[in-house]
């Protein structure tokens, strides 16, 4: 596959990115410089500058053994398991990043056929994820997550959960009057995080910002140990600036 562009063509430099990006997907294993430099005909001065430009860019990325494989950027690219299993790769990263970021564990949470699901979340050493004590289904009324997602239904879809799940008192403080709940709901503004101050669990403070796109509810949320809720809020404010390269991430 000798790298042959037309003398004048204003976009050769694309030519070759897409020749070696071909002869690289060719190889599932991975490839070398040197194989990548004979197979397309690229001497390797210009093909060290261009792997480390596909590099940067994610589309191809570099084994333990100096050799070149397909990168997520790629992947994303094309469609089926190998993009859904891309695009959650570059979901945790950013996660890990908003983790160490914010300095608590973060969560995604989605509202899929009447049910609340944490799809994905970073935790760590110093960050541990908050104790699910009660399973997170049964508990929107008393989460951060819960409530963020509830807040995102009408008024029929908020009852219909709540027909098929009570609002039992978790701690001193959980809302468990539909009416009070509902109207808390109303009453948050979109743009203000929502808040769990040891409604969910006693020792646990939460924030969760809407993660929404078209019709389907989702959210982006933080927990906290209690000796840590002086950071509340502060933390939540940079998690709702946040929101948003996250929401994109979801969508490509």
């Amino acid at each position: 596959m000798t790298l042959k562009p037309e003398p004048t063509a204003p976009f050769h430099s694309v030519q070759y990115a897409l020749r070696v990006l071909e002869t690289v997907s060719k190889h599932g294993n991975g490839v070398t410089d040197t194989q990548i430099s004979r197979e397309t005909g690229l001497p390797t001065g210009h093909l060290t500058s261009l792997l480390l430009t596909l590099r940067r860019e994610g589309y191809v990325e570099q084994v333990t053994d100096g050799a070149y494989v397909i990168g997520s950027s790629l992947l994303l690219l094309g469609s089926g398991p190998a993009r859904r299993q891309a695009l959650e790769t570059r979901l945790q990263q950013m996660l890990a990043q908003l983790r160490d970021s914010v300095g608590a564990a973060v969560y995604i949470s989605r509202y899929v056929d009447g049910e609340i699901r944490v799809t994905q979340y970073a935790d760590g050493p110093l960050t541990p994820a908050v104790n699910e004590w009660v399973d997170f289904r049964s508990a929107a009324h008393a989460s951060a997550v819960g409530k963020c997602l509830l807040s995102q239904l009408d008024h029929n879809g908020r009852r219909d959960h709540i027909s098929r799940h009570k609002t039992p008192r978790l701690t001193s403080r959980t809302i468990t009057n539909e009416k009070v709940l509902f109207s808390k709901l109303d009453s948050q503004p979109a743009t203000v995080p929502m808040l769990d101050i040891q409604e969910y669990a006693v020792g646990t403070v939460c924030a969760a910002v809407p993660l929404t796109a078209g019709a389907s509810a989702g959210c982006l949320a933080l927990s906290l140990p209690i000796e840590d809720a002086h950071r509340l809020r502060s933390a939540a404010d940079t998690l709702n600036r946040r929101a948003a390269p996250v929401l994109l991430s979801m969508a490509l």
